[in-house]
């Protein structure tokens, strides 16, 4: 792997066997990830509403907001190659299939975001280390995009918990999704 900074290249070898990788990798999340549950909660505490995942609109957009006619795309840095961020790394191993991936990837989100802006859709897209660096920040500036007038006449973001809090917030709604004893995962004895 390697990490860019500052102009430096520092190469990185994997720590883990290919088994132990391909284990890691299938636990990743494409759904209700860490960066969707803090932009879900903190939106519905500045009083918007959206629905989750619109099968019937192009790439399922993470957040659909009707009244404002928006989707919202909650992309991470690593899998849609966020330009210029630490987190967006190439893998030192099989280094042609991941950037063949990766080139589908970013196709296929262009092309999702054309055919919403073409049907009429605002399209948005928060980048995950936007929204673990300053929750509140990000949060505020997607208000002023959804409604500017709402967001000059009053703040409805003006009440955020500290960020500190929206991560453990978001951390603890991981664990409850992952816990054994809720009825939609079954236990070692299903």
């Amino acid at each position: 792997m390697c990490v860019r900074s500052a102009g430096t290249v520092v190469i990185v070898v994997d720590s883990y066997t290919p088994n132990k990788r391909s284990w890691v990798m299938s636990r990743i999340r494409s759904e209700h990830t860490k960066p969707e549950l803090i932009v879900r909660s903190l939106l519905h505490r500045c009083g918007y509403r959206f629905s989750l995942r619109n099968h019937k609109l192009p790439g399922r957009p993470d957040l659909v907001l009707p009244k404002y006619r928006t989707a919202i795309f909650v992309h991470g840095c690593f899998w849609h190659r966020h330009p210029g961020c630490a987190m967006a790394t190439m893998p030192k191993t099989r280094t042609a299939f991941w950037q063949n991936k990766f080139s589908r990837n970013t196709e296929r989100d262009q092309d999702n975001q054309k055919r919403l802006k073409n049907a009429g859709w605002q399209v948005l897209v928060i980048w995950e280390c936007e929204i673990l660096r300053d929750p509140n920040q990000t949060i505020s500036q997607l208000a002023h995009r959804l409604d500017p007038q709402k967001a000059a006449a009053r703040n409805p973001c003006q009440y955020l918990p500290e960020r500190r809090h929206t991560l453990r917030m978001a951390e603890n709604k991981m664990h409850y999704r992952l816990d054994k004893s809720h009825p939609k995962h079954p236990g070692k004895d299903a």
